[in-house]
């Protein structure tokens, strides 16, 4: 019997061809379209993407829905890509859409069509499992980019969210902030509602032009539409107002202490007001509810007393979770010591130079990774070492890193980031080093 953990990561190593969605809509036929039995919300950016599909997600199971959620990347296990109502879906289930997938792929193999990339197999899988579990709706996570991505072969969402856009996948994407932002505005569909990050003006007027040009609603989130009113008693994350169309005040609790959430929080909040009326409705209550339930692991988390992870790996991410650092240790009056990693194909010198430029850290860590694309750790160290005005230093792995950085830090506060993939080994780590497992 096959081990679909086992045969899902070994993909990569001997399917190198992304497939055309012409081919990827071949493949959905294969399993009777399971995708076009799905009402879904598409989601594309830079940043900002999965706690998005994670404050949907929590307000559509709020409102009553039972909602299917595929996103990317795990920090653990591949099945954390297909949440039902928010969790994990249960092995079985798994099991049964990998299987699935698995006999029309060797099908469709014997056929002359090229396997399925690693991304392509899970994206099957999911509309499988959505189908079988019967789902109300789908909150769809986009890979990387839009207009070519494998989740743009969705024909009608409900509705398309592109979160803030920034330099990131490059090579793939396009160098300039333009560039990128065509990509994501590849997801927006004729007549189809748009809900946006107003806060880039060149990526605002791609994704202007695209949704005027396709006939479809647009809905830009910008500053004036929320309000940061506070912190919340217990410190766990922060009061907002948002301002809704109709001119009222929707008082929120946040359960980040990281303020950018405000802006992906007053995304989903918008979206799911344009929603209101069709046949997936949430009204306030639902919405209060599903915020202040959200978590989304990762993303500036507290994992534990004094200690924070946060996936931020390009600029855009890196410059949110500086601004988080200050904000935290502002608060807490607490000393700031980082732990960091990175993989090979991220602009890594230019982060590291703002990391040391806007924060006085007392201490920084340099980890090796278990991913083979994780940059070499003394190659790393030697770049922050050019910029930061304190200690550095390196380790091979990241539990030696995460042991020996909390020491440092005694009392005061670590912060770790760099790469979901450190994120996702840290979080493996055993509960002595004060993680979940």
């Amino acid at each position: 019997m096959v081990n679909a953990e086992e045969y899902l990561l070994e993909i990569p190593m001997w399917t190198k061809q992304k497939n055309s969605l012409e081919d990827v809509r071949a493949y959905l036929e294969a399993m009777g379209n399971p995708d076009r039995a799905l009402k879904a919300v598409h989601v594309a950016g830079t940043n900002g993407k999965g706690s998005v599909c994670a404050f949907l997600t929590c307000a559509l199971k709020e409102a009553g829905y039972r909602t299917g959620t595929f996103v990317s990347p795990h920090l653990e296990q591949v099945r954390e890509r297909f949440l039902i109502n928010g969790e994990m879906t249960d092995r079985e289930s798994f099991e049964r859409s990998f299987s699935t997938v698995l006999a029309v792929t060797e099908r469709m193999v014997e056929q002359g069509k090229c396997h399925p990339t690693f991304f392509e197999f899970l994206f099957y899988m999911a509309m499988v499992l959505f189908r079988e579990k019967q789902v109300d709706v789908v909150v769809l996570e986009t890979g990387m980019g839009g207009r070519l991505d494998t989740t743009n072969v969705i024909e009608s969402p409900l509705a398309c969210v592109i979160t803030s856009i920034s330099l990131d996948h490059t090579q793939y994407l396009g160098d300039t902030i333009s560039a990128i932002a065509a990509e994501k505005a590849g997801i927006i569909k004729a007549r189809v509602p748009v809900i946006f990050d107003d806060g880039q003006p060149e990526a605002s007027a791609v994704i202007e032009g695209r949704a005027y040009f396709l006939d479809a609603p647009r809905y830009p989130v910008g500053e004036d539409d929320f309000e940061i009113r506070g912190s919340l008693d217990d410190g766990t994350g922060f009061l907002m107002s948002a301002r809704m169309r109709d001119g009222r005040n929707l008082d929120l609790a946040v359960p980040f202490e990281a303020r950018y959430q405000a802006r992906n929080a007053m995304l989903a909040v918008r979206t799911l007001e344009i929603l209101r009326g069709t046949e997936i409705t949430a009204d306030d209550g639902a919405v209060r509810r599903g915020i202040r339930a959200t978590r989304w692991p990762g993303r500036m988390e507290q994992a534990a007393p004094g200690l924070y992870l946060d996936g931020a790996h390009n600029p855009g991410g890196i410059a949110a979770f500086l601004e988080a650092v200050r904000d935290v240790t502002g608060r807490r009056e607490k000393e700031p010591y980082l732990l960091f990693a990175a993989v090979a194909d991220k602009d890594y010198r230019s982060m590291a130079e703002a990391i040391c430029r806007e924060i006085p850290w007392r201490g920084i860590g340099i980890a090796r990774m278990k991913n083979s694309r994780g940059l070499d750790t003394e190659k790393l160290a030697g770049i922050f070492r050019d910029f930061a005005d304190c200690p550095v230093w390196e380790y091979e792995d990241a539990g030696t890193a995460l042991h020996e950085m909390r020491k440092a830090a005694g009392e005061q506060l670590l912060f770790c980031a760099g790469s979901l993939y450190l994120i996702g080994e840290l979080r493996e780590c055993n509960s002595s080093d004060g993680l979940s497992s």
